[in-house]
């Protein structure tokens, strides 16, 4: 090989050479330079709670070596009796249940224990963008059904289309609830419809539920696993980034029967093989304390007095919220300021209102991404007082520029 040859080598895999920046990266960096009030990507911008931070200080006073393959133990057994008081449900913490480094790493390491080349995964719109990114370098092949709000607001499934979208080769089902970014609490109906499809052709569901203690208006959190036939064909996945506000700590994992735990570990060790061990500890006595207190309840009040203030916010400034049921994302209808996409909307509202949100195109498949064409996301797991600039930016164009 010639040294110009060589210097047209390809360096990227070819798994990895479609794959762009992340659109939370571009709009953090967009935020920076127009100085915008950033509700795009979902990070709490606040402390965590004390006695979170109390359990930093007392775990690492332990141990400080690498974590068994499958998690400490203190936080696979605390994950357990969160499982027996929340759902009733008797899980082994030897076998049911793998500490990953967030959930985005059980995302992950789920789809590369279970899905091969040429296997197809359906991926309900929009989604959350590491999806379609982990079945790629898996060598699956996404397959889309996009969710549609109705008159009222609400985001639905059609059950029909998804059955459509069912092949041969379909090997799973990835399913969000809550959902990010549409905010949409899965009923037990619609649970129950998807169970049925997914018992009738044989299929594997990996349900992301990492906003599961944030449901609002009295509403209730139904893990799909739970229902009859879905134990040993369900991959649950969460952690506590958003529960605890610290998603920097990274610490995730999975609960499902042990055939498919056995199946993500195998890959799971060849990823990180442990997880951050003091982390791991603190996150047990989190865990623990909120078998004892309040705290999920008083989370979710303390999430929808700012979801309902930035609801209200929005509606002033023209804009119509399509209500989350969950998480601490609103996705929103901007047709009524008239932009042609997304992207536009959202570039005019940093440069001229000074406040950031996400464009969902980046959850669409191509096929689908005009679905997304009047729509925006807005984070409020931001300090009370960041909301209230942005609404005032919101109400007073160009303010931020004086």
């Amino acid at each position: 090989m010639t040294q110009q040859e060589a210097k047209k080598r390809q360096v990227k895999a070819a798994r990895v050479s479609s794959f762009g920046t992340t659109v939370f990266t571009v709009w953090t960096q967009i935020a920076r330079e127009t100085k915008s009030v950033n509700l795009g990507q979902g990070f709490p911008d606040f402390a965590p709670p004390a006695f979170t931070q109390d359990a930093v200080c007392q775990a690492f006073e332990g141990y400080q070596q690498y974590s068994p393959l499958a998690g400490m133990p203190a936080l696979r057994q605390s994950l357990a009796s969160q499982a027996k008081n929340q759902w009733g449900k008797d899980v082994n913490p030897d076998t049911e249940i793998t500490i990953t480094v967030g959930a985005t790493e059980a995302i992950y390491a789920s789809i590369q224990a279970l899905v091969d080349p040429g296997d197809e995964v359906i991926l309900m719109e929009p989604f959350y963008d590491s999806y379609p990114a982990s079945i790629t370098m898996a060598g699956g092949v996404s397959r889309y059904v996009p969710m549609r709000p109705n008159e009222l607001g609400k985001w639905e499934l059609d059950f029909d289309e998804l059955h459509a979208a069912i092949t041969p080769k379909t090997k799973l089902v990835m399913l969000n609830n809550p959902n990010n970014p549409t905010g949409k609490c899965f009923t037990l109906e619609e649970l129950q419809q998807l169970a049925d499809i997914c018992i009738e052709h044989d299929l594997l569901v990996i349900s992301d539920e990492v906003y599961d203690q944030l449901y609002f208006d009295d509403r209730q959190h139904h893990p799909i696993a739970l229902l009859p036939g879905m134990w040993d064909r369900t991959v649950t996945i969460s952690s506590v980034g958003k529960t605890f506000s610290v998603t920097g700590w990274k610490i995730g994992w999975t609960i499902a029967g042990p055939e498919l735990t056995d199946a993500i570990r195998m890959a799971h060790q060849w990823i990180p093989f442990s997880v951050a061990s003091p982390l791991q500890n603190a996150a047990a006595i989190a865990i623990d304390l909120c078998q004892e207190n309040d705290y999920y309840q008083e989370l979710r009040e303390f999430y929808q007095k700012k979801r309902d203030y930035l609801v209200a916010a929005l509606e002033q400034a023209g804009l119509r919220p399509l209500i989350p049921e969950g998480t601490y994302f609103i996705t929103v209808d901007t047709s009524a300021w008239g932009h042609e996409t997304d992207d536009d909307f959202c570039r005019h509202l940093a440069n001229e209102y000074g406040v950031v949100a996400i464009p969902p195109g980046a959850f669409y498949s191509k096929e689908h991404r005009h679905l997304a064409h009047n729509l925006a996301r807005f984070a409020f797991c931001k300090q009370d007082e960041a909301l209230e600039a942005a609404a005032k930016r919101l109400h007073n164009k160009g303010s931020h520029k004086s």
